[in-house]
């Protein structure tokens, strides 16, 4: 197997994909550890580069490995890795962004990824939709992306990506990476993240509480019956009937208060589209 680090300085990493190539063998390992148990899993990695992280993922068996690799450069150093695995193995290439992950393979599944900073809260929030289709998701962010995801309410880092992924999911922040770990070492510090399919689930959809968190958090410091009138003209009898005092603001609101929120407001929603 070529050495990893000739293989990395060779393909020289691309700014406009992201690419901060993971080197540090110790902390492959850890994170491939940290998802638990393989056996018998539908194992998915996006974004694998040159295959660091997949020359960790193949030393545990798993039923399926599928990667999904954008990066031509990459595809060749990745076949060359199929002779290592024994189980079934797919490689894709393509976006991720446009690639229904929940619906490849087979259950269980679960996702291990060193993501492509620039694009990593739209595919979270992409995979955050059909949660239960997932075990697990094992996952980098940058340091300030990871703190976004587990703020709590009346924090400075709380707003619509901590309740969307609070809902779904329940989150643990395992542990840092400092930028030495990469070729080349990005100018952040990064944190691996695992989210788990959160049961039970107030009872709400997607659209609807995203609607509601769009519009609360689009003008975060004022007051819910300023910032909520892009949804509805007037706020006032949705929160009253929610039990939100008006001059709250959305950073106040806890993940369950949102949750009502965007049942009620579907709900009134739903009947007023009966009615006309």
């Amino acid at each position: 197997m070529k050495p990893l680090r000739e293989i990395i300085r060779a393909l020289k990493a691309k700014k406009s994909l992201g690419q901060n190539f993971l080197i540090d063998p110790h902390i492959l390992h850890r994170i491939v550890e940290s998802a638990g148990p393989l056996l018998n899993r539908t194992v998915i990695e996006v974004g694998p580069g040159p295959g660091g992280l997949t020359r960790e993922i193949i030393k545990h068996p798993c039923k399926h490995l599928i990667l999904i690799e954008q990066d031509d450069r990459c595809i060749p150093y990745l076949e060359n890795l199929k002779d290592y695995f024994k189980g079934e193995w797919t490689l894709l290439h393509g976006d991720a962004l446009e690639i229904p992950l929940h619906t490849l393979g087979s259950s269980p599944r679960v996702i291990i990824s060193n993501l492509p900073y620039n694009i990593s809260v739209p595919l979270l929030l992409q995979w955050l939709k059909y949660m239960d289709n997932f075990g697990s998701l094992t996952l980098m962010f940058q340091k300030e992306v990871a703190a976004r995801l587990t703020a709590l309410h009346d924090t400075p880092d709380y707003g619509r990506l901590s309740v969307m992924c609070q809902w779904k999911a329940t989150i643990k922040r395992l542990f840092d990476l400092p930028p030495g770990a990469f070729l080349p070492p990005p100018k952040v510090t990064s944190t691996v993240v695992q989210l788990t399919p959160r049961f039970p689930r107030e009872n709400v959809s997607w659209e609807a509480l995203e609607k509601i968190t769009k519009a609360a958090f689009s003008q975060r410091r004022k007051m819910l019956r300023s910032s909520l009138k892009m949804l509805v003209p007037d706020p006032l009898p949705l929160l009253e009937k929610a039990n939100i005092s008006p001059q709250r603001r959305a950073e106040n609101l806890t993940v369950q208060e949102f949750c009502n929120l965007a049942a009620l407001w579907e709900d009134t929603s739903l009947i007023q589209t009966n009615s006309g």
